[in-house]
C-alpha cells in the first residue's frame, strides 16, 4: 500500500490533472481492502476433528462430507468456513495428543468424530470415554463459546454385546453430559450397504459420503 501511494505522488507532481482521479482510485481501493476484511472477520469456523471418515479415505478431499457440508452452507450464503481436520487412523488418544494444535485457529462449531479406530482395535471403552472427554474440555477451555457436535458410532458386533451396547451409549452420555448435539450414527444408511462403501467394507464411497453429509446436516444446521 506504501509502495502504490510513492507511485500516485509521483504520478500526480507530474500530471496534476489526474491527480484527483487516482486519489479517487486509492479511496475506492482502500474501502474495498477495508470491507473485504470485515467480511472475512464475520465468517465464522466449522472444524471436523475426526479419523479417516472425516479425511475421506482414499477419495479426494472435495468429495469428503465436510466438504459437502461447504457446498450447502456457500448455496444457502451462510457465514461459515469448513475445515477438515481429519486425520486416518487416529485413535481418541492420537485426538487428545493433537487437540492443542487444532484449537490454535479459531472455531465457532467442533465437529469430534473420533472412536471408531478404537473400537477396531478393542481398546478400553473407558479410556475412549476418557479421551473423549479430555478433548471436549480442552475445546472448551480454549473456546468457550464454540457449540459442540459429537457424532456418534457403532462397535463391530464381533466384539460382543457388553463392549457394542456401551460403544453404542458413549456417545449420547457424552453429548447430555456435556451439552453437546448429537449426530446419533454417522454412517447411517451407509454402514454395511456394499454399493456405498469402498472395497474395504468399511469406508464410504463417494455416494456414501454424500449420504454421511446429510446425516451431519440434519444436526449441525440446527447450531448454525
Amino acid at each position: 500500500m506504501k509502495g502504490k501511494l510513492l507511485i500516485l505522488g509521483l504520478l500526480a507532481s507530474l500530471i496534476s490533472c489526474e491527480s484527483n482521479e487516482n486519489n479517487t482510485g486509492e479511496k475506492k481501493d482502500t474501502l474495498s481492502t477495508e470491507q473485504t476484511q470485515s467480511v472475512n472477520a464475520s465468517v465464522k469456523s466449522i472444524v471436523f476433528f475426526g479419523n479417516s471418515l472425516t479425511a475421506a479415505y482414499q477419495l479426494s478431499p472435495e468429495q469428503g462430507f465436510p466438504a459437502l457440508i461447504q457446498q450447502k452452507i456457500d448455496s444457502l450464503g451462510l457465514p461459515y468456513k469448513c475445515v477438515n481436520a481429519g486425520l486416518s487412523g487416529e485413535t481418541t488418544a492420537d485426538g487428545v495428543n493433537r487437540i492443542d494444535w487444532v484449537l490454535q485457529q479459531p472455531m465457532d462449531v467442533f465437529v469430534l468424530e473420533l472412536g471408531p479406530n478404537d473400537a477396531l482395535r478393542g481398546l478400553p471403552l473407558d479410556e475412549s470415554i476418557k479421551n473423549l472427554q479430555m478433548i471436549i474440555d480442552r475445546v472448551k477451555a480454549a473456546r468457550p463459546e464454540c457449540k459442540l457436535v459429537i457424532a456418534g458410532m457403532l462397535a463391530p458386533p464381533n466384539l460382543g454385546a457388553h463392549y457394542t451396547n456401551a460403544f453404542r451409549d458413549m456417545y449420547p452420555e457424552l453429548a447430555k453430559k456435556n451439552g453437546a448435539k448429537l449426530v446419533p450414527f454417522l454412517l447411517e444408511n451407509v454402514a454395511g450397504i456394499r454399493e456405498l462403501n469402498l472395497e474395504d467394507g468399511i469406508h464410504p464411497n463417494v455416494e456414501g459420503q454424500k449420504i454421511v453429509a446429510e446425516n451431519v446436516w440434519t444436526v449441525l444446521k440446527e447450531v448454525l
